[in-house]
């Protein structure tokens, strides 16, 4: 009995397991002393700012419309991954087919002649087969109104009846303010920095002081045999490179030398 109980023990032994610690140890072990929750407080965060895209929006509520029981989304995240143009405003253009198969016709659109419908770049704009195009057949005008720089206004003309008329007094100053205070000119745009030139157009009775930037031939004949003092504004000098206007400079004071020594030479010969 004693051997049959042996056998029996050696027979019935469980599996090995490659667990080979100590059992004990992973038990696990009461705390050892008493845990107390702590309350974080969180900071006030500045809300964040959300850029919708409705593109984004439209194509996501469209696949979610299509899988049964979702809604549709309307608040979508501006992402990198989701960019694209708004829904219509891109149209996709048509592609011309090139014969029957394409189910466009025989020729699909492109007519059965003609350069036009040969394969190619096509025709260039205004090319009307060798003949004068319109826009070298209609006549060119000049100056400004034909896009010439040549053209453009360099002065703000006032005449001489304008300003007869406009009820200045004796010895008054007529200048490009007075003119603009009187109401006479009222240059606008470009003209606001255009100088004042005087025409000839016209009489004056009145002897007044003109201070003006030129004056036409007939306007200064006219104003001096009026009794009109005339003072004519300096103009502002376009830039030059220093080394040209150094030799400006320089040239003026020899040719001023030598008008200086042909003067002196006058004086003494005579």
């Amino acid at each position: 009995m004693a051997s049959l109980l042996s056998v029996t023990a050696n027979s019935l032994r469980f599996p090995s397991t490659p667990f080979k610690g100590n059992v004990k140890t992973v038990m696990p072990k009461p705390p050892s002393s008493l845990c107390v929750p702590l309350k974080v407080q969180q900071r006030n965060k500045p809300p964040q700012l959300t850029v919708l895209n409705q593109a984004a929006s439209a194509s996501a509520s469209a696949s979610a419309s299509a899988t049964v029981g979702s809604g549709p989304v309307t608040n979508v995240r501006f992402r990198l991954n989701n960019l694209g143009p708004q829904p219509g405003s891109r149209k996709r253009g048509k592609r011309k087919g090139r014969g029957i198969a394409a189910g466009q016709g025989n020729s699909c659109g492109f007519g059965m002649r003609g350069q036009k419908s040969r394969s190619g770049p096509g025709v260039r704009k205004g090319f009307e087969g060798g003949q004068m195009p319109l826009y070298r057949r209609i006549p060119k005008l000049r100056g400004i109104a034909g896009g010439m720089h040549a053209g453009l206004p360099k002065y703000v003309p006032v005449n001489l009846k304008d300003i007869e008329a406009a009820g200045f007094q004796e010895g008054d100053e007529v200048s490009l303010e007075t003119l603009k205070k009187k109401g006479l000119i009222n240059p606008s745009g470009r003209e606001r920095k255009l100088p004042l030139k005087i025409l000839g157009d016209g009489e004056l009775s009145k002897k007044l002081n003109f201070k003006a930037r030129a004056f036409s031939t007939s306007a200064k004949e006219k104003l001096e045999a009026a009794g009109c003092t005339l003072t004519v504004l300096p103009g502002r000098k376009k830039w030059v490179k220093p080394s040209v206007a150094k030799n400006l400079a320089r040239a003026e004071e020899y040719f001023a030398k030598k008008r200086a020594a042909a003067a002196a030479s006058d004086s003494t010969s005579a």
